[in-house]
């Protein structure tokens, strides 16, 4: 079995002046092999800092198009014979600007998102994600579908600060959701 980190939506330092100590802690802890950011870093050191306990696979969120714009949009990834898809969420900047008035009018909908991912990564087995800094840990159509919350800016306002790891082996991926 391998534990891998998840982390999305830190918005470092725009909401939160640094990761918090016990996302690190836990993730050396649990011996992760690997760390997943689903995006909106912000600045590079939150890379940095994640890469001193293990290599750090990262995607570029609607916050990251200044400093970290050198980010892919999305990465697939195998581990224990398990497919990962990882992505932030918000798509194409046009589809972002449409979800912004969608979600002013009706809510934060995670169906709608989940529907852009699922057509992202059709032959995935795991799809990793962010953007709503809302947790997500759920199987749908035979996929594991996990979004970690955020560190620093969680939805609803009054929910805790979350993260998450991933526990994958052949027969299936679990997700936890850690708040913090």
């Amino acid at each position: 079995m391998i534990t891998l980190g998840v982390l999305a939506d830190t918005h470092i330092p725009d909401r939160a002046p640094a990761l918090p100590l016990q996302v690190l802690q836990r993730f050396s802890e649990a011996r992760v092999a690997a760390i997943l950011h689903a995006g909106d870093v912000s600045v590079p050191r939150v890379l940095k800092q994640l890469e001193e306990i293990a290599p750090v696979f990262a995607v570029r969120g609607n916050r990251d198009i200044y400093v970290l714009r050198q980010l892919p949009l999305q990465v697939r990834l195998n581990y224990e014979g398990l497919s990962i898809g990882l992505a932030h969420g918000h798509g194409t900047f046009s589809s972002y600007m449409i979800d912004k008035v969608h979600r002013q009018l009706n809510g934060r909908l995670i169906e709608r998102y989940v529907q852009r991912l699922l057509l992202t990564f059709p032959d995935m087995d795991v799809i990793v994600f962010g953007h709503l800094h809302v947790p997500c840990n759920f199987h749908l159509d035979g996929k594991l579908l996990f979004s970690p919350g955020s560190t620093s800016y969680p939805w609803p306002r009054k929910a805790p600060p979350t993260f998450g790891l991933l526990r994958l082996e052949g027969t299936g991926a679990q997700g936890e959701i850690i708040e913090l």
